[in-house]
């Protein structure tokens, strides 16, 4: 992480039971969870700031509805007491939740953001950040996707949509790193 980067604040994004949900299809990169604990290791290991987007959808019959067991957060990315939460309803982090104007008054101007989904929350997210002047690296391979279908009815598998969200979001919005670029020993 470039000096300019610290510290930074981890921005964990939809990491929900809901995901493992068979609807959304088989997901791409089997090492996020892997990558995203790691991540929030070392954030926590060094008392650096994390903040956890929850995505509360709109749809009753959605896996990430506030009623359903897919709500929750994977065990390992629960919250804890000194980290901060926003609830979203739509895929930007940034709208009607607060992260803003949070992010401002602690003087926060650079983030390193992993999650799930790429092509969806995550790139939003990290698209918004980059506007509203954040600095943001974005961890390939600790966020990850699932297959979509095209308007033409063409499937396209997760990690075609994984890697051309990354490549639409590199070098404009964010910076793409790998886990073993930002934990490098003189990066946390």
């Amino acid at each position: 992480m470039p000096a300019e980067s610290i510290p930074a604040a981890l921005v964990l994004i939809d990491c929900q039971k809901g995901f493992d949900d068979s609807k959304w299809g088989v997901r791409n990169n089997p090492q996020f969870e892997e990558n995203a604990r790691a991540l929030l290791a070392a954030w926590r290991q060094n008392h650096l700031p994390v903040i956890h987007i929850r995505h509360s959808s709109t749809e009753d019959d959605s896996p990430l509805a506030p009623d359903s067991p897919g709500f929750e957060y994977y065990a390992w990315a629960v919250p804890q007491q000194d980290e901060t939460e926003f609830v979203k309803h739509v895929n930007s982090g940034f709208i009607e939740t607060g992260l803003e104007a949070y992010l401002r008054s602690i003087t926060l101007q650079n983030l390193v953001v992993c999650g799930l989904t790429t092509n969806h929350c995550v790139s939003t997210t990290v698209r918004m950040a980059g506007n509203l002047g954040f600095h943001v690296e974005l961890v390939a391979d600790a966020c990850a996707t699932f297959p979509r279908t095209s308007y033409n009815g063409t499937v396209h598998d997760a990690e075609l949509i994984h890697d051309t969200a990354l490549a639409s979001l590199h070098g404009e919005f964010c910076e793409v790193r790998t886990t073993q670029d930002i934990l490098k020993p003189d990066s946390v």
